[in-house]
């Protein structure tokens, strides 16, 4: 069997058929989702910043629970009633308890909220949030009784632990930026039972300390502010700056008090009410240090700015210097006489172009008039209406002639066409027209004709007489 040839156009199936494949609905696939989500997450806590937060006349509560990077929907129905609603507000933080479902006419996923708590330790952050809020509502967080740091200050008021990480920090920030800075250092716990009181024992010496030198003139041994600092640690270990007594003693400090406790994600009550909040002990005292630090930069800077600052001025008064030379040059006599004559050349070429410009047209307007004249000459005219004339009744010949064998050759068809409807042309064929030879009227039916009525019969050529019998 001889196998079929294949043709280098024969390129296969181009379009194979659909394979078998199973197509879901929206509600199908989710669903699916939803029963996936809630078998295989379910249950489970979460944390993070409370935002979009909407309270439904029904009762319902939706808010979005977010991070830096994520943000999550979040609902808490009006059945939950062990949930205490009063800790969700926007931008708190707080740690979440549900079940990760999806809600389907949206398609999106939900966190169904069973337990709400502030984020942090549940007991010590709500009493931390109680006390933000009884003294933010006295007044002592108002930006309005914030006071600047002095810019150039000669005397620190330190109170921190003598061997914590914090003064270690402090004291390299400081020695390296403005090592004459002088600092009083009053050493107390930072941690544990009894700590805020000596924390706010410690400002209140400070202050009496300032008051002593101030009342005898003494203002080379004043205080011009306070540092109050520790390193970073857990919420219980910096729990003594979040006490009222370490507040209120801030809050009645007559010296600035700047508030440095933990890292740059902690925030205590002390950090509200201090005049300045620092992230970290050497953030604090870089800020501290600022004003010298930047002055010393100024000076060390002064010669290469004074340096640059004469350039510049050289710079200017050459470039003021060539600007007056070239004004001075543009106004010299000698200038302006030839930029007079400059402007002679030119209306002098302006002048010749206008002259030539004129006589072309003159010649151009002459010679119009010239054609002009010589189309309007009385034998030219004549000779052109004979011209016309003559044209003229050669078409008229023409036209008759035309019309006079157009009628002559209708006339001969129409003869033509009464030939051959003349009764010749019957007589012709054989037929024969047979009349009352007494009256001539032509007899068309048999009952016409009488018992010897005469009768003449017509024939192509001849008539024949006769009689009729009965």
């Amino acid at each position: 069997m001889v196998k079929p040839g294949k043709s280098q156009w024969d390129f296969g199936e181009l379009f194979p058929r659909e394979e078998l494949r199973k197509v879901l609905s929206v509600t199908e696939l989710t669903r699916q989702i939803k029963r996936l989500l809630e078998k295989q997450v379910g249950e489970l806590w979460v944390s993070g910043e409370v935002t979009n937060l909407r309270s439904q006349s029904s009762g319902h509560i939706y808010f979005t629970l977010k991070d830096a990077e994520a943000q999550l929907s979040c609902v808490l129905f009006r059945g939950e009633g062990q949930v205490d609603r009063a800790l969700l507000q926007d931008g708190r933080k707080v740690t979440l308890q549900g079940d990760v479902t999806v809600y389907e006419p949206r398609g999106q996923y939900q966190l169904r909220v069973t337990k709400v708590e502030l984020q942090g330790i549940g007991a010590l952050q709500a009493a931390f949030e109680k006390l933000k809020q009884k003294l933010k509502t006295e007044g002592l967080f108002a930006p309005e009784r914030k006071r600047l740091l002095p810019r150039y200050p000669q005397r620190l008021g330190l109170v921190t632990s003598p061997t914590g990480a914090a003064i270690r920090d402090v004291l390299h920030v400081i020695e390296r930026r403005n090592p004459a800075l002088e600092i009083i250092l009053v050493l107390c716990r930072v941690q544990g039972e009894g700590a805020a009181k000596e924390i706010a024992a410690a400002i209140h010496l400070l202050n009496e300390f300032n008051a002593a030198q101030l009342a005898i003139g003494n203002r080379q041994l004043a205080v011009d502010l306070i540092l109050v600092t520790r390193g970073g640690g857990s919420l219980e270990d910096l729990w003594a700056f979040n006490e009222e007594v370490v507040a209120r003693a801030i809050f009645d400090s007559a010296l600035p008090v700047v508030s440095a406790v933990g890292h740059e994600i902690d925030f205590t009550i002390s950090d509200f009410v201090a005049d300045v909040r620092a992230a970290t002990p050497s953030a604090a005292a870089e800020i501290i240090t600022e004003g010298v630090f930047s002055s010393c930069q100024f000076v060390a800077e002064a010669a290469r700015r004074i340096g640059q600052l004469a350039r510049q001025q050289i710079e200017d008064k050459r470039y003021g210097l060539a600007q007056v030379a070239q004004r001075l040059a543009r106004v010299h006599p000698r200038r302006r006489v030839n930029d007079w004559l400059q402007r002679l050349d030119e209306a002098q070429t302006s002048l010749l172009r206008c002259v030539k410009q004129g006589a072309r047209r003159q010649r151009l307007t002459w010679q119009n008039l010239s054609e002009r004249l010589a189309r309007v000459r009385p034998a030219l005219v004549l000779k052109r209406r004979r011209e016309t004339f003559a044209q003229a009744e050669h078409r008229l010949h023409g036209q008759v002639h035309q019309q006079l064998e157009k009628c002559t050759a209708g006339l001969g068809a129409l003869e033509a066409r009464l030939r051959l409807l003349g009764p010749e042309q019957v007589l012709a064929r054989g037929y024969s027209i047979t009349t009352d030879a007494a009256t001539g009227k032509v007899l068309r039916e048999a009952r016409e004709v009488k018992a010897g009525q005469r009768l003449k019969t017509r024939l192509k050529v001849g008539e024949v007489f006769s009689r009729a019998e009965a």
